[in-house]
């Protein structure tokens, strides 16, 4: 196989520097017109007709020669089966990244509190799991085990009552790896559909297929666009974009790591993006020579070599400061500060997914086994939005309890608000409250 890479190279000292990053970084979804209605007719279809529609659309999309709802369900015994199917290496190494993706999770969770005033009155939060959570997983080519237990385990972690998986299987071939994770991860229903038909069997239940509280889980265009226009029925983690990844490197690094690291998201799709900056100018043309030196290794060398092309880049800055700023304005999904105190420069960054801090911290690491949570957010919005964690699967209510010296002491305050406000009930309800012998003074 033949490849030719052509990286985008820019310098931050360019004129034109914030106009050509801007262009780079832009991504704009491909859920067109056509693909909207098909998901608002399959969304309708699913809402009318239940667990039919689901059965009819897992066989025209699908090919799954499937004749009713119960040929679409895997029980407990199955996934425990699953188990047996994986050699014992895989088996070790889901378990083991299980362990360690729930020992982290476990430090996210919130307890309720409360705390009481002089007066007697008690303010707080309550904290309680969601009932249900629904987990969208990949079938076919795009079958990511790991995310099967990023997904799950959090939920898990969180108390959430009951986590119903939906897979789609392709010519009914089943990956046995997935099916093994969710039994390591306490999956408590698995449904063979995927889709948009199985985004709105969660949102809205069907005969078989539970409603649920909140729809996790990456997707191709079809679930993301179903997730939005179920938004509001049922809560979801996030509308997640191309896999992206900036290194920030001083230059002291093996450029064939950096090369390699670069890969490891380009490989994901065409459109994913691998950045590279560096204060370094003869580092960037290392890690050049690299890529090209590497690419032809690669089984997935045409999706790298489409992505290093169309949305890669290398990035000439003046200093470590300013890749530092760089890295900001970017708000990377994946950052990796691989250099040589990564300490000394966390506190500057304020937006990215996640930190991967050092020479040896490759992101891969952290997609499987590192601990923290692998689905984080992209395309910038890592500048308002977090990891996937325990926190999306709680829920927060707020305590309030008055005293009877408290209610009156507020209802002064309410009532003033309320009035100036022109709601007087709100000022009446408050004011019933206040005391007597208050009211006089």
């Amino acid at each position: 196989m033949t490849v030719s890479t052509a990286i985008a190279r820019l310098n931050a000292a360019d004129p034109d520097f914030a106009r050509h990053l801007d262009h780079l970084l832009s991504w704009e979804s491909v859920s067109d017109d056509a693909v909207n209605q098909r998901v608002l007719d399959i969304i309708k279809a699913v809402r009318e007709r239940g667990d039919a529609a689901l059965v009819e659309f897992t066989q025209r999309f699908d090919g799954v020669q499937a004749t009713s709802i119960n040929d679409l369900i895997l029980g407990r015994e199955r996934l425990e089966l699953a188990l047996t199917r994986i050699t014992p290496a895989q088996r070790e190494a889901l378990e083991k990244a299980a362990e360690r993706v729930r020992i982290y999770h476990e430090r996210q969770k919130q307890d309720s509190w409360q705390y009481t005033e002089a007066d007697g009155t008690v303010l707080g939060q309550k904290v309680t799991p969601l009932d249900r959570a629904g987990l969208y997983v990949p079938g076919g080519k795009a079958s990511y085990p790991s995310s099967v237990l990023m997904n799950a385990i959090p939920a898990k972690v969180a108390g959430v009552g009951e986590v119903v998986m939906v897979v789609p299987t392709p010519r009914g071939e089943l990956n046995e790896l997935v099916l093994a994770a969710a039994c390591i991860a306490g999956v408590d229903r698995v449904f063979t559909v995927g889709g948009a038909q199985a985004v709105a069997a969660l949102a809205y239940g069907t005969e078989s297929v539970p409603q649920v509280d909140k729809i996790v889980g990456p997707g191709n265009i079809y679930v993301a666009t179903a997730k939005r226009h179920v938004f509001g029925q049922v809560g979801i983690d996030m509308i997640a974009g191309p896999s992206e990844i900036l290194v920030v490197c001083d230059g002291q690094t093996d450029p064939d790591w950096i090369a390699m690291d670069l890969f490891s998201q380009a490989e994901h799709d065409e459109d994913a993006q691998a950045i590279l900056v560096s204060p370094d100018a003869e580092f960037l043309d290392r890690v050049a020579a690299s890529i090209d030196k590497l690419m032809p290794t690669m089984e997935r060398a045409e999706i790298i070599e489409k992505s290093i092309n169309g949305r890669g880049a290398l990035i000439q800055v003046r200093d470590m400061q300013q890749a530092i700023e760089v890295a900001n304005r970017i708000a990377p999904e994946h950052l990796e500060l691989s250099v040589a105190d990564p300490q000394a420069w966390l506190p500057q960054i304020r937006h990215a997914g996640a930190i991967f801090m050092g020479r040896h911290t490759s992101e891969a690491l952290g997609d499987y086994c590192a601990g923290p949570n692998h689905v984080l957010p992209t395309s910038g919005t890592a500048r308002f939005s977090s990891p996937l964690g325990v926190y999306d699967f709680q829920k927060r209510s707020s305590i309030i309890f008055c005293s009877e010296q408290g209610a009156s002491e507020l209802g002064h305050t309410a009532s003033v608000l309320a009035r100036g406000e022109s709601l007087t009930a709100h000022a009446r309800s408050a004011e019933y409250r206040i005391l007597t012998e208050t009211k006089g003074n």
